[in-house]
């Protein structure tokens, strides 16, 4: 079977790319690879479909290009039997135990057997602990399809690095970790993406090698954000402001400009546990990768818990107070609420028998229902607070000015006795100062 044709295929339009799932990292691969060569994308949640065919992107990573794009959206899995170039790219959450949920990449594995045609390359982007390509998606795509790996398709690995809502750092000058399950077959797919990645790619031995190279990077960012979080805690102990703290360390050349923060997401809140995980079976427990998790999965309830002590000590009873948390994103500017942790606070405030009002107009108001229980209040709707949790730095938060927020609180309260909470240090210690309001940052 000669695999050196499928780049050439493509260019050539002989044959097609596929995208298997279409999310926050499927989208933008598909609309930029269409701009080029024949892209098939298909998703199992025929809404969504439905959407990208009437040019709305529910993700927001593409925009307007979703109205004009070349890709042939479908919820027909058939339709992948028409491309030789099949990537994956779909969801690989954790379970209650956190423990890795591999139910999606499984699901997603059947479906790409069921439809492989001889020849093909299979590129998983979807973030695994080393081993799960091979070891648990390989069988499954060779027993659906009957074909041998290797013998009658070949299989790759490169990791996801979109950022949700970076406008900057976009998939095309991003470095792309490409692998394969040998030379041929690297070979091939680094030129496949090559096509697309203005940054270049960046070729590894081994699919495991590219495997671990993206739990790695996520769980690395993951232990510095947890170390800042230690710091803000300590800080808040000794009554320092952790922002100020933090603009004269990164005035030194080696600092390494972390903040602290609520550390949620599909990435950096998921990833270290698919690396510990593959370590305990392997007889290796955790040291530092796990106590930074912990460290910053306890984030949400400290913001909860500072709220309820600054309440207190504005004199009011916070049972009976009003709290209205803006945001309920994972990060700013973005509607991605997977893994969000600014549920943690609202689960917090509601063990205090506090009923947090939320309102974000990036969210999508049916998801945050369905995944959180929570209804979210447009923003007009929102009634007078006692206290205000400004969680997310979504651009319309962060350009508001102190007598803005203060129309948020309740008409007849006095300003020292409005509780401003800025989860996100939004705001400038001189205006909250001269606000007069009482205020908390992390």
């Amino acid at each position: 079977m000669n695999f050196n044709k499928v780049y050439q295929d493509l260019i050539s339009g002989e044959t097609k790319l596929a995208l298997v799932g279409l999310g926050y990292v499927g989208m933008p691969i598909a609309v930029e690879f269409a701009k080029h060569v024949k892209v098939i994308g298909f998703d199992i949640n025929e809404r969504r479909i439905n959407e990208y065919k009437n040019g709305i992107d529910s993700t927001n990573e593409v925009g307007d290009a979703i109205k004009t794009t070349a890709v042939e959206f479908t919820a027909d899995p058939t339709k992948l039997k028409e491309a030789k170039f099949i990537i994956v790219a779909v969801p690989t959450p954790v379970n209650k135990d956190n423990t890795p949920d591999l139910r999606p990449v499984e699901g997603a594995s059947r479906t790409v057997g069921q439809n492989l045609t001889p020849g093909s390359i299979v590129v998983f982007e979807s973030t695994v602990y080393p081993g799960v390509t091979e070891d648990i998606c390989v069988p499954i795509i060779e027993k659906e399809s009957g074909l041998k790996c290797g013998v009658d398709w070949k299989i790759g690995y490169s990791p996801e690095r979109i950022n949700p809502g970076d406008r900057v750092h976009t998939l095309t000058n991003i470095c792309k970790i490409v692998s394969g399950m040998d030379e041929e077959s690297c070979r091939e797919i680094k030129k496949v993406y090559d096509i697309v990645i203005k940054a270049g790619t960046f070729p590894v031995s081994t699919i495991k090698t590219a495997e671990a190279v993206k739990v790695v990077e996520n769980s690395q960012r993951d232990i510095n954000i947890a170390f800042m979080n230690e710091i803000a805690m300590i800080c808040d102990r000794m009554h320092i402001d952790t922002d100020e703290v933090l603009a004269g360390m990164n005035t030194k050349w080696n600092a390494l400009g972390f903040r602290p923060g609520l550390v949620g997401g599909h990435c950096i809140g998921v990833d270290p546990y698919y690396l510990t995980n593959a370590a305990e079976k392997l007889g290796y427990h955790s040291q530092i990768i796990l106590n930074g998790r912990k460290v910053n999965d306890s984030m949400g309830a400290f913001v909860a818990d500072a709220a309820i002590k600054e309440m207190i000590e504005a004199g009011m009873a916070p049972k009976k107070a009003t709290v209205v948390i803006l945001g309920i994103t994972f990060k700013e500017n973005c509607p991605d609420t997977r893994n969000s942790k600014i549920v943690d606070i609202v689960s917090r405030l509601k063990e205090y028998e506090i009923e947090p009002v939320v309102a974000d107009a990036w969210a999508d108001a049916a998801v945050a229902k369905h995944e959180y229980g929570v209804d979210l209040v447009p923003m007009e709707q929102l009634p007078k607070a006692d206290c205000v949790i400004v969680a997310v730095g979504h651009k319309e938060f962060r350009s508001m000015s102190m007598m803005q927020l203060k129309k948020f609180f309740k008409d007849d309260l006095p300003d020292k006795e409005k509780v401003l909470i800025d989860v996100k240090s939004l705001y400038r210690m001189d205006e909250l100062k001269a606000s007069g309001m009482r205020f908390w940052r992390l």
